[in-house]
């Protein structure tokens, strides 16, 4: 079990003022990844993503999160397993020209996404997941769960801004935080 949590603002932010509150959501999540932590920020895009890892698959920092792809493109938070990335970075590895850093299946995840794009790797990843990944290039944040859910991955709107988490405590961290009750949703 890991925990992944960030935030995303339009028009950007002050990296000095985000990269305190990314940890703080982070420490709150530090029950669920006990190995290691880590903050990514862009401050010119306004995304943050955070992450506590409980290392299984590579015990390396070959593992450690926010995670990069090989082009850089791509920059990913992940919570879970994928059961089948060895069978995916073997089918990678033969199309040759595969450089691997370690041996986790969040460096199988970026390196499928890469080759076949978001879609088409969600469609043929097994296992139990939630991520968030945010594109570079195309400035675009994708959050994604397992088919069936078993991961938890909320997400909500504070004013301007998107919090995600997995475990909502998270989101208590961010001063734009307000846990007030709708009466007229109840």
């Amino acid at each position: 079990m890991c925990g992944l949590t960030g935030f995303w603002q339009a028009g950007g932010f002050d990296a000095e003022a985000a990269r305190p509150i990314a940890e703080r959501m982070a420490v709150r999540l530090a029950h669920r990844g006990p190995d290691a932590a880590g903050v990514w920020l862009d401050p010119l895009d306004g995304i943050a993503l955070a992450h506590r890892r409980l290392a299984v698959v590579d015990l390396s920092s070959a593992g450690h999160q926010p995670m990069h792809s090989a082009s850089q493109r791509y920059v990913l938070v992940f919570n879970g397993e994928i059961y089948n990335h060895g069978e995916l970075r073997q089918e990678l590895t033969a199309g040759g020209g595969q450089a691997w850093r370690g041996h986790s299946d969040s460096e199988t995840l970026l390196a499928c996404i890469e080759a076949w794009g978001l879609e088409k790797t969600l469609q043929r990843a097994c296992g139990m997941f939630a991520i968030a990944l945010w594109d570079r290039r195309d400035g675009v944040l994708s959050l994604a769960r397992d088919r069936f859910g078993e991961k938890p991955l909320y997400y909500g709107f504070q004013g301007s801004r998107l919090l995600f988490a997995s475990e909502l405590k998270a989101f208590a961290a961010h001063p734009d935080f307000a846990a007030d009750i709708d009466r007229g949703a109840l």
